[in-house]
Order: C-alpha cells, then sequence, then structure tokens
C-alpha cells in the first residue's frame, strides 16, 4: 500500500523540522501511540494500541530515522509486532518546502499475519486514515494558535466580504 499528499503549516521550516524530531510531538500525534521512546538522535521505540476492522492489537516495535537531510525531510521506517495479530512495517518520506512550510509525504506500509487476512481495501484505508490522523494533528499542534484561528477563519472572512460588496452595488444601475 502507497499513498502521498502535502499539509501547508503555518510555521517555518526549521520549527517544523524540530518538531518532527522531537518524540513527545510525534507522540501526541501517532494514533493511537502509548509510548514513544528516544534511544539516540535516528532510534525509538514504540508501543501503539490499534483496531484495525475486527482486530484490536497493541504493537510493540521500533522507528528508526533515515537520510537525514536537515531542515528539508527525512525517511522514518517503522516495524512492530502485535502478537497474534500480526506484524505491520512501513515509513514515509517527509520533505519540507518554504512558504509556510509546505509538507509533502509518501507513506508505505505492509501487514502480515491475522491483519493481512483483513483484505487490502480494509488495510488501506485504515493506513489513509491513521496517516491523515496523525499530518492533521502534527499540523494542529506545530502551527501557532493565532496562524490556526486565522485559516480556519479565512474563508468566513471573505465570504463577509463577498457578500458586503454584493449588497453595496446591489443598488447600482
Amino acid at each position: 500500500m502507497e499513498m502521498s499528499g502535502e499539509r501547508r503549516i503555518a510555521a517555518g521550516r526549521k520549527q517544523v523540522w524540530a518538531e518532527l524530531n522531537n518524540p513527545s510531538i510525534l507522540k501526541q500525534c501517532i494514533p493511537g501511540c502509548e509510548e514513544l521512546q528516544s534511544l539516540s538522535p535516528t532510534d525509538m521505540v514504540a508501543r501503539v494500541k490499534l483496531q484495525i476492522g475486527p482486530v484490536k492489537a497493541t504493537f510493540n516495535g521500533k522507528v528508526l530515522l533515515h537520510d537525514l537531510d536537515p531542515p528539508n525531510g527525512y525517511r522514518i521506517v517503522g516495524e512492530g509486532s502485535g502478537g497474534v495479530a500480526g506484524h505491520a512495517k512501513g515509513g514515509a518520506t517527509v520533505h519540507l518546502v518554504d512558504d509556510g512550510t509546505l509538507m509533502t509525504y509518501t507513506v508505505k506500509a505492509d501487514v502480515g499475519g491475522r491483519l493481512a487476512q483483513l483484505g487490502g481495501r480494509l488495510i488501506d484505508s485504515t493506513a489513509k486514515k491513521l496517516a491523515d490522523e496523525f499530518f492533521e494533528k502534527f499540523t494542529e499542534v506545530v502551527e501557532p494558535p493565532l496562524a490556526a484561528e486565522a485559516s480556519a477563519s479565512a474563508p468566513a472572512e471573505r465570504f463577509k466580504r463577498w457578500f458586503k460588496r454584493r449588497e453595496t452595488t446591489a443598488g447600482l444601475p
């Protein structure tokens, strides 16, 4: 399974890079993450509890950072075992570009054991949902509060300005 996407984050690239390397931020953003502990700047151990379809499992595993190119991006790889539920491994290549920060990513995932018996469509949709949750939460955690509020209210403000212009020009011949 492979997917890609992008997020625009209203924070500088150096800040986004720092947060992508901060285990406490990553722990907040990884769906179901109960523990994420740094062993070195590039090695971490994690415990994640997930439900994929009817299968609930706690995965214990490793997270490794490769191809570090500060503050432009890296490749993050993880693998874990969920006991009788099976195993999962995957990774993401993340690139950061200025302009606020545009974060693009490509995610690959693979499962085995009982999880693999659930079917590709369920696995793919769950993996997409988990990736979307991670990147959404990461954006929310990293963006400054005022930037998040401004970007959320921007469409409403544009609509109000458009409506006001329509009101003032409606009476013109």
